[in-house]
């Protein structure tokens, strides 16, 4: 063989190597503590890949990444049950073969057989975690714990509380103001309701100290002291009580809103298979036990229950799921989005 050919055989063959070592690189847009190192390092082991995660902090961030051009930078997103339908029939989402899933089938029935991600036949995301929009406070600034959502709107709380910068602050108000009979009525007001919220939360910013974006935002503001009460994710309350903070979680007596996250893929991901064995390991049983541990969700795998502590079966409700969903209004499509978004906005300009 010639220098020049053995040359050009020697490059092909660094060029083949080079291509082999390089890791392929599975993209997130997921809420808070969905990729955590605990878990997700192992499936980048498992799979030789690197698992690069964007964190959303509304509903609606996500939406508007994926509509505003962003689609094709995202493989796997972990969208709530108030948008999961409107990915699901708007092309954003791809459809998945549950051929691909084994562990589909080793779901909560109670989530499967919901129609949040299913249209034209198709099933457009695996059930992930679930949970509610509780209550959080500082127990140090209570003498009683508060057991009403009303404890927001008191004087005493002025510059005291935080507010989530999300549509589900609203939910809240509307289930303050009794708009929650039939279940579901509160995502779908009509305009005179949606006055009535918007007044509501005007009356509560004397006391708001600040909105949050982030779950890390309000772990920090209750930390540093600055709010004693606001409504947020079990996220938080799991970790704070690592941080050693008396926090307390309760849902109030005129019960709260909550959510089902799905993990789908997206229409536009160019990593469809190495996506499919992702939905399938952070569905796994025990994989579910981990996220657990980091968020103190509530998992849609029921065999991760194997894997907990009596005592951590009873935290998570395990033990009388059905009685304690009958207080969790859960997320639904909210059919007038854009108006509910223009209130919200609203009271946000308000001085």
């Amino acid at each position: 063989m010639s220098r020049r050919l053995l040359g050009v055989a020697l490059l092909a063959a660094l060029a083949l190597s080079s291509c082999a070592k390089k890791q392929p690189t599975l993209s997130l847009l997921v809420w808070e503590g969905y990729a955590d190192p605990s878990f997700v390092k192992d499936f980048e082991q498992r799979c030789q890949c690197k698992v690069s995660a964007s964190y959303m902090g509304s509903s609606d961030e996500l939406v508007a990444k994926l509509k505003g051009g962003s689609a094709s930078t995202y493989d796997v997103i972990s969208p709530s049950s108030d948008v999961a339908t409107m990915l699901s029939t708007g092309g954003l989402a791809a459809p998945l073969d549950l051929a691909k899933l084994p562990t589909y089938s080793q779901m909560s029935p109670r989530l499967t057989s919901m129609q949040l991600v299913k249209a034209k036949g198709n099933t457009y995301g695996i059930p992930f975690m679930w949970g509610p929009n509780p209550l959080l406070y500082d127990t140090q600034a209570f003498a009683q714990p508060p057991d009403s959502w009303t404890v927001l709107w008191d004087p005493k709380m002025r510059n005291k509380i935080s507010a989530w910068d999300d549509l589900s602050t609203l939910y809240m108000a509307a289930q303050v103001l009794g708009y929650d009979n039939p279940p579901g009525h509160m995502y779908n007001l009509s305009d005179p309701e949606l006055e009535a919220v918007k007044n509501k939360l005007l009356a509560l910013k004397p006391n708001i100290r600040k909105l949050w974006s982030t779950g890390g935002e309000l772990t920090n503001l209750f930390q540093n002291h600055e709010v004693v009460a606001a409504m947020g994710w079990p996220l938080m309350a799991n970790q704070l009580r690592k941080l050693n903070f008396p926090i307390g979680e309760t849902i109030p007596k005129e019960n709260t809103t909550g959510w089902i996250d799905h993990l789908m893929i997206t229409a536009a991901s160019d990593n469809k298979e190495l996506a499919y064995q992702f939905l399938d390991y952070m569905t796994q049983a025990q994989t579910q036990k981990k996220v657990v541990d980091v968020t103190g969700y509530i998992p849609a795998n029921p065999g991760a229950a194997q894997f907990m502590s009596a005592e951590q079966k009873k935290s998570l409700h395990l033990d009388n799921v059905d009685e304690y969903t009958r207080r969790i209004y859960f997320w639904e499509n909210v059919p007038r989005r854009a108006k509910y978004n223009e209130i919200w906005n609203e009271v946000k300009a308000a001085q």
